[in-house]
């Protein structure tokens, strides 16, 4: 066994407490629904979903479905549900309203987050520590961590237990945003009362890890953990990839197959990981085909990771066969996927195969989030063409349109670049219809 676990025991059987499976594809139907919602002005949706024909039988997996291709488009994704809410022999299910809270908690609209969490304790349906995961989640994406420390400790007057599983969800939501020493302390804290358990060491293990800490990673999983998982191999072969130690994270990986530990996919995706950033992408593909030829199927983040690298790397044909191949593996690109794609593609010069990829999205196969917007609005700068400006308008008008923000900076320079290249016009008629939506925030103004 490697000298960097030489004081660790033997590892524990296998236990799958962290997985990623992937989602399975959506159905005709929700493709269909959702491509209507999207197209049918929000004045008349509830009009054009009534005369839906023939009428869908609504399903908690159906409703679901839509909500997440609607996802990117929040504004119209909470209409669908509250229009179904309204049904008359539907009822939402603890999933579909989950889905509803994550949207309103990323819109940081509060006031339809605290009606969600009461209908769903009047209906008996929650809210669960998976609902208050997503509140943890978003409320640290906004820069608030404190108040999801607050949210945890008030579990209980909404009904929920503070039990391990929300407190391992707080700890890792802390830890993924790289507060770890927050999480840490909170660890310490709590970990007698709420008998901290594999998950809970892996989470701050990986957390030291993820701000290059690996050896306090190390550290924490032999003062206080007594056993070894196929989770906590993966931990240190990522961590050890943080900070370029790639041939330490290799070692580690031959290690736990010597040991008796089969790698996971997640144990093969850190592994590539490491390979793309640290090595060379050719070596990651290596890694990739070997864990295809014995038998494992890579997940979205799998590809995600070799996609990345390869675009890194230069090689965007090779980046978008694999981009197709991933259907084969029933493994759908998400929103992670195109992003790097198109960012690469834009960075290349190659605006117009960036705009492509992006049309693919529109359509409904995977919606557009802010970091797609400010990519492609971004890149409408390079060539300091005034169409190009008028894109980065119409681009701008359709993302607050779907319920985003855009930053004051790509606003302002925008509208300065559309009055330099004579499209004043243009630039009133945007502050003009964003004035009369009321969607921009206070610091837009005429």
């Amino acid at each position: 066994m490697s000298r960097h676990f030489s004081s660790l025991p033997k590892p524990l059987l296998h236990r799958h407490y962290l997985h990623t499976q992937t989602p399975k594809p959506s159905s005709p139907e929700s493709t269909t629904i959702a491509s209507l919602i999207l197209q049918t002005p929000s004045e008349t949706l509830t009009l054009a979903l009534n005369r839906l024909d023939p009428n869908p039988q609504w399903t908690p997996d159906l409703v679901d479905q839509i909500l997440k291709r609607l996802w990117n488009h929040a504004p119209k994704a909470l209409q669908f549900f509250n229009f179904l809410d309204r049904h008359r022999t539907y009822a939402h299910s603890a999933s579909s309203f989950d889905h509803a809270v994550d949207i309103a908690a990323r819109l940081r609209d509060y006031s339809s987050l605290s009606a969600l969490l009461n209908r769903m304790r009047s209906r008996r349906l929650g809210p669960t520590p998976k609902t208050f995961a997503i509140v943890f989640e978003r409320h640290v994406a906004a820069g608030k961590p404190d108040r999801a420390v607050k949210v945890f400790l008030s579990m209980h007057k909404h009904g929920c237990d503070r039990n391990l599983c929300a407190f391992n969800m707080l700890l890792d939501v802390l830890c993924k945003s790289k507060r770890v020493e927050m999480a840490f302390d909170l660890f310490r804290a709590f970990r007698g009362r709420f008998r901290a358990d594999v998950v809970s060491y892996n989470i701050i293990a990986n957390g030291w890890c993820l701000i290059k800490r690996t050896n306090r990673a190390l550290e924490v999983l032999r003062r206080w953990w007594r056993g070894i998982d196929v989770v906590t191999y993966t931990t240190v072969v990522h961590g050890f990839g943080v900070v370029g130690e790639v041939e330490k994270a290799r070692r580690v990986f031959d290690d736990m197959v010597k040991e008796g530990c089969l790698p996971s996919v997640a144990t093969y995706t850190a592994l590539i990981q490491v390979l793309c950033k640290k090595s060379s992408v050719e070596d990651a593909l290596v890694v990739f085909e070997e864990m295809v030829r014995k038998g494992y199927v890579p997940n979205t983040t799998t590809y995600n990771v070799v996609i990345r690298g390869l675009c890194h790397s230069g090689k965007m044909e090779k980046a978008m066969e694999l981009m197709g191949r991933m259907k084969d593996d029933e493994c759908e690109p998400n929103i992670q996927t195109y992003n790097v794609v198109i960012r690469y593609f834009c960075d290349a010069g190659e605006v117009e195969k960036g705009m492509e990829l992006f049309g693919k999205m529109r359509s409904g196969e995977c919606l557009p989030n802010l970091d797609t917007y400010n990519v492609l609005m971004s890149a409408m700068f390079v060539r300091k063409k005034a169409d190009d400006l008028l894109v980065a308008g119409k681009l701008l008008i359709e993302m607050v349109d779907r319920g985003f923000v855009p930053r004051r900076f790509i606003f302002n320079r925008i509208l300065n670049g559309l009055l330099l290249t004579g499209n004043q016009w243009f630039a009133k008629e945007i502050l003009r219809l964003q004035s009369q939506s009321g969607r921009l925030p206070r610091h837009f103004k005429l």
